[in-house]
C-alpha cells in the first residue's frame, strides 16, 4: 500500500485478517458517510417544505429558530441574505461530499467539504444541543477528518486513476 510521496508502507505484517483490516479500516465510514451525505442532499432538494418559507421545518424556519443560540449567529444571517440560493448550496455540496466520499473521487476534498459542512451545521444549527454530544454535526465533523487525512487508499476511483498515473509515467 502506498503511503505519503509514494512511499512504501513498512508496518510489519500482523497476518491477513489484521493486515486486511487495516488496508479496508475506512471503507465502513466512506460507505456510511456516502449514503449519509447523499441522501441528506437528495432530501433537501426533493422535500416539500425545505424551500418554501413559511413552512413547518423549512430552512427558513429552522434559520430563524437557532439564530439566537448559534455560537456565530452572522453566519445564519449570511444564509438568510439569500436563504435558497444557501439551500442550494448546502444541498449540492452534501451531495458532492457523499458521492466523492462514496466513490472514493477526489476524496480528500470531498471529506474537506463534508467537514466544513458539518462544522458549520455544528456551529449554528446544533450548537446548543445540551450536553453537546446530543447533537450530531460534531461527530459527523469528527468521523469526515481521517478521510481528509487519509483519503481513500483502496475500492476507489483515486486508486485506481492512482494506479493509472503510475503505470503511465505521469505525474504523480
Amino acid at each position: 500500500m502506498s503511503g505519503v510521496s509514494g512511499s512504501r508502507d513498512t508496518t510489519p505484517s500482523q497476518g491477513p485478517w489484521r493486515d486486511a483490516a487495516r488496508k479496508y479500516a475506512l471503507l465502513p465510514l466512506r460507505i456510511f458517510l456516502g449514503v449519509t451525505f447523499i441522501y441528506a442532499g437528495l432530501d433537501k432538494l426533493t422535500s416539500s417544505t425545505f424551500f418554501t418559507d413559511s413552512a413547518s421545518g423549512s430552512l427558513v424556519s429552522v434559520l430563524n429558530g437557532v439564530h439566537s443560540s448559534a455560537a456565530f449567529p452572522g453566519m445564519i444571517d449570511l444564509a438568510l441574505k439569500n436563504p435558497h440560493a444557501f439551500g442550494y448550496a448546502m444541498a449540492f455540496g452534501e451531495l458532492a461530499a457523499g458521492l466523492g466520499a462514496f466513490f472514493g473521487l477526489l476524496t480528500r476534498l470531498a471529506a474537506l467539504g463534508g467537514a466544513l459542512i458539518s462544522l458549520s451545521l455544528w456551529l449554528t444549527v446544533s450548537w446548543s444541543s445540551t450536553p453537546y454530544y446530543y447533537g450530531n454535526d460534531l461527530p459527523y465533523l469528527m468521523a469526515w477528518l481521517p478521510l481528509v487525512l487519509a483519503g481513500a487508499p483502496v475500492l476507489s476511483l483515486d486508486a485506481l486513476f492512482g494506479v493509472g498515473r503510475r503505470r503511465g509515467g505521469g505525474f504523480r
